[in-house]
């Protein structure tokens, strides 16, 4: 059974909040540029930002500083949230700055920031449904998939950063772990494509590929994918959604990895079913769609059903994604083995594995 431990308070945090706060002579800095740091600069009169990844100077009427230039004495708050936090943070520390994760100014400082709303959501659901929660880790393969979930959920319920230590970013091999097993033949299903590194991932460790299927409903994106794949054979490319049922939905396209299907989406594209598209069996289907991966899996049933193929399927676009997505799986069958795996420091990169019980 997994537990969800006390909050832990840390008196450092505390007092390092004071400081950032009161501190008149030694200069402030946030790190990054996000909705969480204007919220810090709303609050307090900051020195500037730090952000190493722009050619930008000014934001909010204040310098944008790199790291190095920073003075070592300064105080910096880290407003990195959802991809590499903890990463952000070892940086800062092996500067030798006084630093602090969002998560704990947000707690401790007691000044009107920005709420992570994620995180609030999460925990409101957790307790709503615990049950659901137990049923995924009793469900689970393995002792690593087990202990990958308590930490996710612990650190959901508590916005305490120790909880992701030892995960590190791994996102070149995000979808592809020893127990797939992948041989020669395989049919790949990429289900958010983006710029088709990840078909590339697929295609490094498993050359003798029978067809790759590669789904991407943004232009931008998939004009860079047919470039980057365009030394490799037997790839279909589908300039479309995918979802339940064939019809138009509004698209929130230009946002890179981030396009996705959304009411107040920019555009409006075609989308259809991966059962009506594609009418041969496939062996492994990836879904990486920004939160719509549900309907593209009800869009799979018949492919599920019938082939009984290999999935890996992002889980933490939706508070929920965790216990909904493997409940809707193993109503459509339940012989399969159920591994999860975290590929960040942060809230992002969750995948579920599904392989096939024989």
């Amino acid at each position: 059974m997994f537990k969800i431990y006390p909050e832990k308070k840390y008196s450092d945090a505390v007092e390092f909040c004071s400081l950032f706060i009161h501190e008149k002579t030694r200069p402030r800095y946030v790190l990054g540029r996000n909705e969480y740091a204007v919220s810090i600069a709303n609050c307090i009169d900051i020195n500037g930002f730090i952000d190493d990844f722009t050619i930008e100077t000014e934001f909010l009427g204040k310098p944008i500083v790199k790291m190095d230039k920073i003075p070592k004495e300064s105080i910096i708050v880290s407003a990195v949230i959802f991809v590499l936090p903890l990463t952000a943070l070892r940086r800062l520390q092996d500067r030798g700055f006084t630093c602090l994760d969002y998560f704990n100014f947000l707690k401790y400082s007691g000044l009107a920031l920005k709420e992570i709303d994620f995180l609030r959501r999460s925990k409101e659901d957790m307790e709503k449904n615990l049950h659901k929660y137990q049923i995924l880790h009793d469900r689970l393969a393995d002792k690593k998939s087990r202990n990958v979930l308590g930490k996710l959920l612990n650190f959901r319920a508590s916005s305490d950063l120790n909880y992701m230590l030892g995960f590190k970013d791994a996102q070149d091999r995000q979808y592809f772990e020893d127990f797939l097993e992948l041989k020669p033949g395989e049919a790949y299903v990429d289900v958010g494509g983006f710029d088709g590194q990840t078909a590339v991932e697929f295609i490094k460790r498993c050359p003798n590929y029978k067809m790759i299927h590669f789904f991407e409903p943004d232009a931008k994106n998939i004009a860079l994918a047919r470039n980057k794949l365009s030394g490799y054979g037997n790839i279909r490319f589908y300039m479309m959604g995918l979802a339940d049922a064939k019809k138009k939905l509004r698209f929130s396209s230009g946002g890179g990895s981030a396009s996705k299907l959304s009411d107040t989406g920019d555009t409006e594209i075609e989308v259809d079913t991966i059962d009506n598209q594609i009418k041969e069996a496939v062996s492994f289907i990836k879904m990486d769609i920004e939160g719509s991966e549900g309907i593209a899996l009800e869009g799979a049933r018949a492919h599920i059903l019938e082939d009984h193929p290999k999935l890996a399927i992002c889980c933490y676009h939706k508070i929920d994604d965790l216990w909904k997505i493997p409940e809707q799986i193993f109503a459509i069958r339940n012989d399969y083995l159920l591994y999860l795996r975290h590929y960040t420091d942060g809230l992002h990169e969750t995948v579920m594995f599904f392989i096939p019980n024989t």
